[in-house]
């Protein structure tokens, strides 16, 4: 069953500040977790069910699965079969651009629906694909453009502010700067919570209730983001992992494919041959 599977994770170097998956999921199941980029997700076969924002969604093919960033969200199959899809993660500064220049919205752009049912869409996506498998950086830039442009059209809105007006989301606020700073040894939520002047159980609520998700949650995921980081530069896998706080290379392989979707080692592969046009 596990050779159903297959994932790609590279980047094309003439789409800057985005990243692109391509993969087919059976029995996968992603954790909790969240994006710096937003998610575009172009469902080709079968259905992904995912959580985000509280409510279960479902993306069948034709569809597309959309998440902002720094939301926490899940993935897994919807139907026995699985799912396959092809997928963008353009940086926020690129949605921005796009959105200055192709719409009115105002503050900061983003999707208002987590699934759009929309086949031209779901193609437009699937091109961009195409083309930078190809080696085709003026088809690859311009259909980016164009399929980012109409989602923000059909499904655009401004994202609110996370603002920490109570004295419970200061100290979520502060507490992430502290694991921030000490994610390889992180302090235990008493000594972090006595660190801040509250309890276990107020720093618990407030933290999940500013980030969706409670802090060793977060710090998991904060780990494997910084660890992607490090890959990016050429960091070794077994470095990034004891870098960020992993016991040990297995234990990040274990989270970081639970939230990238490809094991560390195939991810920096890729980086490592400058995420080039497929052979």
């Amino acid at each position: 069953m596990a050779r159903q599977e297959k994932a790609r994770h590279w980047r094309y170097p003439e789409l800057p500040g985005v990243d692109l998956l391509k993969a087919r999921y059976v029995h996968k199941t992603f954790v909790r977790h969240t994006h710096d980029a937003f998610v575009i997700a172009a469902i080709t076969q079968g259905v992904e069910s995912f959580r985000c924002g509280g409510t279960l969604e479902r993306a069948g093919a034709g569809g597309l699965a959309l998440v902002n960033p720094d939301t926490p969200h899940t993935g897994q199959a919807g139907v026995p079969e699985g799912w396959t899809y092809e997928v963008l993660y353009p940086e926020p500064e690129t949605v921005a651009a796009i959105a200055a220049e192709t719409t009115s919205i105002r503050g900061t752009a983003g999707f208002a629906s987590a699934v759009v049912d929309d086949p031209y869409l779901c193609h437009l996506v699937t091109e961009v694909h195409r083309a930078a498998e190809e080696g085709n950086a003026l088809a690859a830039d311009t259909l980016l453009r164009v399929a980012v442009a109409r989602l923000l059209r059909v499904n655009g809105g401004t994202l609110p502010e996370r603002v920490a007006r109570t004295a419970g989301a200061r100290n979520a606020e502060r507490a992430r700067t502290i694991l921030e700073q000490r994610m390889a040894d992180p302090p235990s939520l008493e000594k972090l919570a006595a660190e801040l002047g509250t309890s276990p159980f107020a720093l618990l609520r407030a933290f999940r209730g500013l980030y969706g998700m409670p802090p060793h949650t977060w710090l998991t995921d904060a780990r494997v983001r910084r660890a992607r980081h490090l890959l990016d530069t050429g960091t070794a896998p077994a470095e990034a992992a004891v870098a960020v706080g992993f016991t040990d290379q297995p234990h990040l392989n274990r989270h970081f494919s639970r939230i990238v979707g490809v094991p560390p080692g195939a991810y920096r592969l890729e980086r490592a041959g400058n995420g080039g046009a497929a052979p």
